[in-house]
């Protein structure tokens, strides 16, 4: 008897079938523009020195491979607070913040998912309209309710009337999911005027806010990008905290994140903590510890923290060179215009506003690779090459 026999084959992922399909590509012009990792000029995902020389200062003094604990290193999440929330945060003063590490961002939304299943249940998740698709599926495996507000409007444009209007018809206690910067997968990000109206309803609604802090440095700054999380701590007793150093400390396969959870006060804070503990011990027991003992020895070292400090600001600035060098590349075709908001969004990626035809086309008739949506990693780009890419646009939108 066969056991597997009756085992459905499901599609896979279609970022990643996206990368396969450009791989298999002869086309020596190809341009991948779908998965989202920073390229240098080259084309390549390089190693910060700040990660080379902590990792070398790691193979030097390391004693043992023994676990590390269900929250991970203690270093780590010591220093991850600080670089989120503020070196004088009230929340740190007080001790009513934690960080448990998990594998990577993601490892971060699944645990709170599971956390609010448990720990919360009956309680809605509200996302925005589009999100990053690996929200919707993460949330469904952990069985949570998932709704939608309104983010960006059928003609490409960021709709914060609609949005605030749908934040303030939200049932009082359910959690209100919020990108902190750099919108995946828009790349369009609320003013901080904007961000005070979602606080004023989050605060009237009773809401519970839940931050995907993914690209902290690749918007406008490390504090920068940090205003509308520390707005939200400071204002309000309970807000959690996703976070990634994949991107900003280029961490993409050591699996580096975090849940961060500031409570009313320090009871809580354990209470909470323990149920994160107890939910991650049956999803990985306890996580890696090598990009944890990358970011925590970066961050504690003020000159290797320099260092990082400005590698992340040459990425950030490359990416907004790279922006506005496609918008001007684009203009000898009479598509500056049309496409001005590309300069004026943040982050890796940028909703482009190109319909599934036009991307289809531009796949199939310029080997050049994005998501279905329109989405493109602007941060794939090679700035020797957005003639190329202006070209082949005009020439799918004819």
């Amino acid at each position: 008897m066969k056991q597997f026999a009756d085992v459905a084959r499901v599609p896979g992922d279609p970022i990643l079938g996206l990368l396969d399909a450009y791989r298999a590509d002869p086309n020596p012009a190809k341009l991948d523009l779908g998965v989202g990792v920073y390229k240098d000029a080259l084309g390549l995902t390089p190693i910060p020195k700040a990660v080379k020389l902590a990792e070398q200062r790691l193979i030097d003094s390391e004693q043992t491979k023994s676990y590390i604990g269900g929250h991970g290193d203690p270093l780590f999440g010591e220093q991850l607070l600080k670089l989120v929330l503020g070196e004088g945060s009230p929340a740190l003063t007080e001790h009513r913040a934690g960080c448990t590490q998990t594998p990577g961002g993601t490892g971060a939304l699944r645990l709170v998912g599971d956390f609010i299943a448990k720990c919360l249940p009956g309680r809605s998740l509200w996302l925005s309209d589009p999100t990053w698709p690996i929200h919707e599926t993460l949330f469904a495996a952990a069985r949570l309710k998932v709704e939608h507000y309104p983010y960006v409007d059928a003609q490409n444009k960021l709709d914060v009337p609609s949005m605030l209007a749908a934040l303030e018809q939200i049932p009082s206690g359910d959690l209100v999911l919020l990108h902190a910067c750099c919108h995946n997968p828009t790349g369009y990000d609320l003013s901080r005027d904007d961000w005070q109206q979602v606080l004023d309803i989050v605060r009237q609604r009773a809401l519970l806010p839940l931050f995907d802090f993914a690209y902290q440095g690749f918007g406008d700054g490390l504090d920068e990008d940090a205003w509308a999380v520390r707005l939200f701590v400071e204002a309000l007793p309970e807000v959690l905290i996703t976070s990634s150093c994949s991107k900003n400390f280029g961490l993409y396969r050591e699996r580096t994140g975090a849940l961060i959870v500031v409570a009313a006060d320090g009871e809580s804070l354990i209470d909470v903590r323990s149920q994160f503990a107890s939910v991650a011990r049956n999803l990985w027991s306890t996580p890696p510890s090598h990009g944890a003992a990358v970011v925590a020895t970066i961050l504690a070292n003020p000159e290797l923290r320099q260092l990082w400090q400005q590698e992340v600001a040459a990425k950030r600035e490359r990416i907004a060179g790279l922006r506005q060098g496609l918008v001007e590349a684009l203009a000898p075709y009479g598509l500056a215009e049309r496409f001005a908001h590309i300069a004026q969004q943040r982050g890796m990626f940028s909703y482009t506003g190109l319909t599934a035809e036009q991307v289809l086309r531009l796949r199939r008739e310029n080997a050049v690779y994005l998501v279905e949506s329109g989405r493109a990693n602007i941060a794939g780009l090679d700035a020797a090459r957005l003639d190329q890419l202006a070209a082949s646009i005009a020439r799918v939108i004819g």
